[in-house]
């Protein structure tokens, strides 16, 4: 659960996205050599709190510990106090560092109840999760193959295209569990364009720059594992 170079944005969109009320992580801070960052979740904020080593100790608050284990165990049953709201919360769940992530993660817009001013209740519909990805995309028709300029949005394992970002109902949803690659395409005319492969259709998607092409491509592909990852998962305990 030492995740070394993971920044504050990023240990706020893991543990919102994938952990649970409970979940922790620790990481170095930015602001001292001397000093780690242990970020927890509770409820739907992330709360940080400086945890600094002396050399031969760590020391959080008023507390000295020997070790960091020494540390996770105290506030295992011992309350965290969460700054602002009052929040209890205890060190339950460590996030682990072996989990796949995508390489954009650091890219995800993150907003917690850290902002002062607003209440957690204000700020959970509008906190997207690590696999949450929108922007306009030009897409080629179907039947007339002309491209046109449609808003994406993408949520869990569902990829949804809008006529425009101020339109309510979707044109199409499409379910990516049905869906058996994303690649760079280059049998267009155009330029910085990807295909999802479905079994009834490809879509030809075209990104602005290469960048964002590369930024979609990369998270579909691991909302793709991750599908691919828990259907595994769920055959094995089924054969077991």
């Amino acid at each position: 659960w030492y995740h070394d170079n993971l920044t504050r944005h990023a240990a706020e969109a893991l543990l919102l996205s994938n952990g649970k009320d409970g979940s922790y992580l620790l990481r170095k801070s930015n602001e001292r050599e001397d000093l780690y960052s242990l970020s927890v979740r509770g409820k739907d904020s992330v709360k940080h709190f400086h945890v600094e080593y002396t050399g031969t100790s760590f020391k959080f608050g008023f507390n000295e510990f020997s070790s960091l284990k020494e540390l996770v165990m105290h506030f295992a049953n011992q309350p965290l106090i969460g700054s602002e709201t009052g929040t209890l919360i205890v060190l339950k769940h460590p996030y682990p560092r072996q989990v796949e992530e995508p390489s954009i993660y650091e890219s995800v817009r993150v907003h917690t109840a850290m902002q002062t001013g607003r209440t957690e209740s204000d700020l959970v519909p509008n906190a997207p999760s690590l696999g949450t990805k929108e922007g306009y995309l030009i897409k080629q028709g179907k039947i007339v193959k002309n491209w046109k300029t449609r808003w994406f949005t993408l949520h869990r394992n569902e990829l949804k295209y809008f006529k425009d970002q101020t339109a309510t109902e979707p044109i199409r949803a499409l379910d990516l569990t049905e869906c058996s690659a994303v690649q760079f395409d280059y049998s267009q005319e155009r330029v910085n364009c990807f295909c999802l492969v479905f079994p009834l259709r490809t879509y030809y998607l075209c990104a602005k720059t290469g960048i964002e092409a590369d930024e979609w491509i990369k998270i579909l592909r691991w909302k793709l594992s991750q599908i691919r990852k828990q259907l595994e998962e769920r055959n094995a305990t089924l054969s077991s």
